[in-house]
């Protein structure tokens, strides 16, 4: 067997993309909205194809997100919901509220 599928490849962003990644993530949402269109869906169809036809021209969202690759969004995407899920299910405090 090839040995090279059974190595575990690492993956890493740093910083400085991930919160470029964000705050585009963020502007084109928001560009999105704007012109009526699902923000959700529009931005899952140009994940999934990388056709940059999902994202509106208006406030220049399309070259926007152009510029960051699209594993980088994923990634920004992915450790954004894991941090919010984690937050969820933090355990009470002793004499507190949960997750504080």
């Amino acid at each position: 067997m090839d040995e090279s599928h059974e190595n575990t490849v690492i993956f890493s962003v740093d910083g400085e993309e991930e919160n470029q990644a964000r705050k585009i993530i963020l502007t084109v949402y928001q560009a999105l909205k704007e012109k009526g269109y699902s923000p959700l869906n529009q931005l899952i169809g140009y994940l999934i194809s990388g056709d940059p036809a999902y994202v509106t021209s208006h406030c220049n969202a399309r070259s926007l997100i152009r510029q960051v690759e699209r594993d980088e969004l994923l990634e920004e995407i992915v450790s954004y919901y894991l941090d919010q899920a984690r937050e969820i299910k933090k355990p009470p405090r002793p004499g507190g509220r949960s997750g504080e």
